[in-house]
């Protein structure tokens, strides 16, 4: 009799939609900007690949945000849940990162609808941020194994904002939401590798979370780029610096994460590769480093064939009905 009870809440339900499946959305935004720096050296199909790219990630944004919004209709409860949840209510921060990032995906093409995607984007990042940092503040049930690198994920939201802003002509608002990034990004770096160093392994759901630890540098070097004038300064090459290391260090450890089963959270390695990607490419376009482009160029079809492998994943889960399904407590 027990196990009739608890096999129907195993099926596939909407109910069970969870908030990280924006994740999906800043890999494909990533993979998007990354096509637009080669199509800006004129590589023969790279600009069809990025208009289909940016179409298709706007398209798989308002799809998520409508079933999500469907179930916040329906399923109330299972809102509040993810809410109270150590890990995914940082997840949340994942819908207006998905805007902002949006709003750079749209700049060249269409920069009205970019300048609407940014004020959208930064000022529901700054609800998102401070309603993360309350909840951290102002609770009773968080416990240090509970600290993970997808905590970062309200922080490199912030740390995103300028690279818009400023092409679109806010500098000081860049500045402000830069600095909340920066600043907190250092403290969570103490508390998270503390968290790492000197206590259990995180379960293997949470591992893929690891790559996040690679957005907020990476972000954040292209980021002060942005606010300097695309110039490096001592700041900004420190930031690359840690970048590479931590990339490195991913590096070192990849055996660890192909043993794991997929997971959805294996999206967390899309966007922070993106992130480093990225990264190669600014640095390449100021100080046109040979050896560094044939790095960006090669991180690119990396996360190109990374990013096909989740989608593939994704589908074939859903298709099995594996997808959508109640996890595990913590």
């Amino acid at each position: 009799m027990q196990t009739n009870r608890s096999a129907p809440d195993q099926r596939q339900s909407l109910e069970h939609f969870p908030i990280n499946t924006f994740a999906s959305v800043m890999g494909f935004a990533g993979l998007s900007l990354g096509w637009q720096h080669i199509a800006s050296a004129h590589v023969i199909g790279a600009n069809e690949t990025a208009c289909t790219l940016r179409l298709f990630t706007s398209a798989l944004f308002l799809i998520l945000l409508v079933t999500y919004f469907i179930k916040a209709i329906r399923y109330p409860k299972s809102i509040s849940q993810e809410l109270q949840h150590p890990v995914k209510i940082s997840f949340f921060a994942t819908i207006p990162i998905s805007i902002i990032l949006l709003s750079q995906l749209w700049l060249e093409p269409r920069p009205e609808l970019a300048r609407l995607l940014w004020f959208a984007g930064s000022i529901t990042m700054l609800v998102a941020t401070m309603a993360t940092f309350y909840s951290w503040m102002h609770q009773h049930h968080y416990k240090r194994p509970h600290l993970n690198p997808a905590w970062f994920i309200p922080v490199v939201g912030n740390i995103l904002i300028p690279i818009a802003g400023v092409p679109l002509g806010y500098p000081e608002t860049s500045w402000f939401f830069f600095s909340i990034g920066l600043v907190f990004w250092m403290v969570l770096l103490v508390l998270i590798t503390s968290r790492l160093f000197f206590e259990p392994p995180l379960p293997d759901r949470l591992l893929p979370t690891l790559f996040i630890l690679l957005a907020p540098p990476a972000v954040g070097f292209i980021a002060l780029t942005s606010l300097e004038n695309q110039q490096i300064g001592t700041l900004s090459q420190i930031l690359f610096g840690i970048s590479l290391f931590l990339g490195l260090i991913l590096i070192s450890s990849l055996h660890r994460f192909i043993r794991l089963p997929f997971f959805l959270s294996a999206w967390a390695y899309a966007f922070p590769t993106a992130a480093l990607t990225l990264a190669c490419f600014r640095m390449v376009s100021i100080n046109h480093n040979p050896g560094l482009a044939v790095l960006a160029v090669s991180l690119l079809a990396i996360l190109s064939l990374l990013v096909l492998w989740l989608l593939i994943k994704s589908i074939l889960m859903m298709a099995r009905g594996r997808l959508f399904v109640p996890e595990p407590p913590m």
